[in-house]
Order: structure tokens, then C-alpha cells, then sequence
């Protein structure tokens, strides 16, 4: 490997190199473990992932003296550097917090060179722990298997407790991401454990949900911006964490209380959860279902009661989520799946659910799904389109919600200027005038200065500013929404 340069210092944006550093690690390790999990050992993706993460392991010992990878609770540092939840790392931190929690693992420290094998030894062990065994043995069946393959330049550590770090360093903005983060690794494991058939249990699951409730109380928006950003490689986790977040933000829209809101995240949160006992190869195919496949997913509804009913729940089981689990797909009309047979009224909580559930998948790209709806014309078919048989209250209170263009639509305003909405107009009479960032001039050239603007702004004579015309797909301008949102 080549030798990498020192870099002291801060970038332009002001953040510390040390920060800089650590990302790349952390991007390097999910970059590597995603090739491995696609590819044969020899395959230059392969190859070109390891190479990466050996590099990035070197500037990291290189700039502080040792690399030390450490999983401290819900946060991931790199050596004594606590890695900051940007938008674009949220779905590595994710990643690899989950992997080191289920290989039982507090810390990984590079004690000496690394060779390419070294490393596809321990991302083979992170991408296949012993989840038969207790947490607790697999810390030392790993030490045992990298022992046994003459690897000698990792120090492996247990977990560490994570209640003397102080969350009030954390600004709203990335209090919402940990949120968000830990919310999706507790979502994984919850989903892992049910498809291996172990109960994972739901008080992990109830303090996700507690974090999630509190975020939209005391900063929706910034949460809320979260559920624009997708995770392809991991949608069915990704999906059910924004659809709590939706849902709970809904919840509060309806005038629910917080015990109640607290019911409907954590109802959300589970609603797929018998697709963990779907085939693998079933979630993942391309193309259309053919009838006999689709009949085996509808089943993930009344296989999702069977799987909340086995969960050990101590004295209350969660009924309102076996109640949501077995009715999201139904319909108002009872045109949906699984068939009722004899009268019933669907629960709020399942119409709320409905909604958020049917607007997260119809925007995300999914295997079946390679170009989604904009949100504008999800909107738009959820209030116009009475044969979604969606509830039309829970629609107008959601349309409400998000406004007319909801977070992360690319739009065309009268200038012909580009711009991504980044948060609904504050005056609720005002819900076709979101705040916006622009993103290009008049004349189509990309804007370094990102400023925000509230279209309800008047130049002098009295006239708005900027209108918005239309919108637009962000991918036939190249556009990452992640890249926008702030």
C-alpha cells in the first residue's frame, strides 16, 4: 500500500481533520464490507474496497498514532474522536454499528500492519457472527478465529456502557441523525433476530421510538428531512424507521397525546415486521411478482402478529402493533389484503400508517422500483385517487403536514431557477410557498452559496419573489437530495 500524505488542519468548511479522518475510515470499513457481501474475494471490487480501508487505516495511526475503532452505546469513535452524524455517513455509521453490536463487539484496535487478508478475515467474521451464541461468547470466538488464521495485527475489546456521554453536546440537527441512526440499528437487529427466530425483545425498540417521539416534539423538522434520504441496500429497515417517523409526526398533526404517540411509533416501527419471515430471495426479486409470489408477501401481514405475539414483552404485549401489523395493507373500503371476512373498522392508528407507509415506499427506489414518484405527484394520487383507499381525513391531515411540496422535491420556480424544498412554510396558509434551497441561477449554473428562501418573500411592488411552476426529477439533473438537505 501506498504510503498516504499527513494533513493537519481543517478543511474549508472548518471541520477538524481529525473528523475528516475518521469518516473515511468508517466510509472505507462499510465500502468494504458491502463488496465483500456482493462479490467473490477476487473480484476487483474486492480488492480496490480492502485496499481503501488498509489506506484509510494508515492516515488515521498515521495522524494520531493508532487506529482504534471503538462502538461506545449508540456512537461509533476513531481513537478519541467521536464521529459527527453528517448525511452522508448516516447509512455507514448505521452499518457498522450494527455489525460490531451483533458480533458483540466494543473495539477494534490495529496493533500492527495490516495485510489484505487481515481484513477480509474480520469483515467475513462481522458479516457472519454466531448469533446462535450469546453476546457474549462471540467477542471471544472472533479473538479464537482470527487467532486460528494467524492474524495477529487486531486487539478485539467488549462493549462499553454508554450512559456517562453527554448528549447535550449533540446541536438539534445531529441529536435528530443519532435519532435517526439509532433507530435504524435497533430496527435491523429487531428484524435479523426475528428472521433467525430469536426474540430480540422490545424494550431496545420502545427507547428508539421514546427518541424518536421526543425529536418531532422538540425539532420535527429536522427529523422529518431525515426520511429523504434512502439506504437502497437496506430498504425494508430504512422504511419502517421512516414510517414511524411520519406516522408520529402525523400522530401529533391529529392532536394524539404523547403516551398515544408513543403506541403508533412503536405500532410503525414493527408494521413489516413479518416480512422478516419472507424469503430473502422474495424481498429482493426484480421485476413484478408473478400471483403465487405476491400471495406469499401479502402473508407478511398475519405473519407479523404471529411474530409480535412470540416477542417476550414482560406484562403488557404491544396489541395496537399486532392490530396495525395485520390491517396497514386493508383499505378503508376492505379493497386490500388480507381479506376481512365478516365487519370491521379499521383502527386510526392503521389509517395513519397507511398513509405514511404508502407516500415512504412510493418515493423510494426499490427493486421493483427503479424510477419513484415525486413527492408532489404522491401527494397529489393519495388525495385524488380514491381507489389507494387511503383515508381521506388522515390524507388532508398529511398533505398538511408536509405541504404541497413536501422536503426533498426538486422544483422549477418562474425564474427558471432550480431549487430543493427543505422545510414546510411555517404559516400554514402558505403551503404552496415552502422554504426552499436553491440550487442553480436563472441560468442553469449550480450555485456554490446555498442559500435558503422563504417563497413568501415580496420584492418592493408587492409581488412574490419566486413562484414555483413545477416540479422535477432530481435524478434527470444528477441531482443527490442528500447533497441539499442540511
Amino acid at each position: 500500500m501506498s504510503t498516504p500524505l499527513a494533513i493537519t488542519g481543517s478543511d474549508q468548511s472548518g471541520e477538524p481533520q481529525a473528523q475528516r479522518t475518521a469518516r473515511a475510515f468508517v466510509a472505507a470499513l462499510h465500502g468494504a464490507v458491502r463488496a465483500v457481501r456482493l462479490y467473490p474475494i477476487e473480484n476487483s471490487a474486492v480488492l480496490r474496497g480492502i485496499a481503501e480501508l488498509g489506506n484509510a487505516a494508515e492516515r488515521v495511526a498515521l495522524a494520531d498514532g493508532q487506529c482504534r475503532l471503538r462502538r461506545i452505546g449508540d456512537y461509533l469513535f476513531v481513537n478519541e474522536t467521536r464521529l459527527r452524524l453528517t448525511l452522508d455517513n448516516y447509512a455507514a455509521v448505521a452499518h457498522v454499528l450494527g455489525l460490531l453490536r451483533e458480533a458483540g463487539l466494543g473495539g477494534v484496535d490495529v496493533v500492527a500492519p495490516t495485510i489484505a487478508r487481515a481484513w477480509v478475515v474480520l469483515i467475513a467474521f462481522l458479516q457472519s457472527p454466531p448469533l446462535d451464541s450469546p453476546e457474549e461468547e462471540r467477542l471471544e470466538q472472533l479473538s479464537e478465529r482470527v487467532a486460528l488464521a494467524g492474524i495477529t495485527c487486531f486487539e478485539f475489546y467488549p462493549p462499553v456502557d454508554a450512559s456517562d456521554l453527554e448528549e447535550t453536546e449533540l446541536d438539534a440537527k445531529e441529536r435528530a441523525r443519532q435519532t435517526y441512526v439509532r433507530s435504524l440499528d435497533v430496527t435491523r437487529e429487531v428484524m435479523t433476530s426475528a428472521r433467525l427466530g430469536r426474540n430480540a425483545g422490545l424494550k431496545r425498540v420502545k427507547r428508539a421510538v421514546q427518541g424518536i417521539v421526543d425529536a418531532i416534539l422538540t425539532d420535527a423538522a429536522s427529523l422529518i428531512g431525515l426520511t429523504t434520504l434512502r439506504e437502497f441496500d437496506e430498504y425494508t429497515f430504512v422504511h419502517s424507521v421512516n414510517v414511524s417517523i411520519l406516522s408520529v409526526a402525523l400522530g401529533r398533526r391529529l392532536g394524539l397525546t404523547k403516551p398515544q404517540m408513543l403506541d403508533l411509533g412503536l405500532a410503525a416501527l414493527l408494521h413489516d415486521i413479518g416480512k422478516s419471515r419472507i424469503p430473502l430471495d422474495l424481498l429482493n426479486k426484480r421485476g413484478s411478482l408473478d400471483d403465487g409470489e405476491r400471495a406469499i408477501l401479502q402473508t407478511h401481514t398475519w405473519q407479523g402478529v404471529l411474530t409480535l405475539f412470540a416477542m417476550p414483552t414482560g406484562s403488557a404485549r404491544p396489541w395496537r402493533a399486532m392490530t396495525t401489523a395485520y390491517e396497514h395493507h386493508m383499505r378503508i373500503d376492505f379493497t386490500g389484503y388480507p381479506k376481512a371476512y365478516r365487519s370491521r373498522r379499521l383502527s386510526l392508528y392503521s389509517n395513519i400508517i397507511a398513509v405514511a407507509d404508502g407516500f415512504d415506499a412510493a418515493t423510494t427506489t426499490r427493486v421493483y422500483q427503479d424510477v419513484p414518484w415525486s413527492p408532489a405527484d404522491v401527494l397529489r394520487g393519495m388525495r385524488d385517487n380514491k381507489r389507494l383507499g387511503l383515508d381521506p381525513v388522515v390524507v388532508k391531515a398529511f398533505i398538511n403536514l408536509t405541504g404541497i411540496y413536501p422536503v426533498g422535491t426538486l422544483v422549477v420556480l418562474d425564474s427558471f431557477a432550480l431549487a430543493m424544498v427543505v422545510a414546510v412554510n411555517p404559516d400554514p396558509t402558505a403551503m404552496s410557498r415552502p422554504l426552499v434551497r436553491m440550487i442553480t441561477d436563472d441560468q442553469g449554473n449550480r450555485l456554490q452559496d446555498l442559500h435558503v428562501y422563504d417563497l413568501t418573500a415580496c420584492d418592493p411592488s408587492g409581488q412574490f419573489e419566486y413562484t414555483v411552476i413545477r416540479t422535477e426529477d432530481p435524478q434527470r439533473y444528477g441531482i443527490n437530495i442528500s447533497d441539499y438537505f442540511a
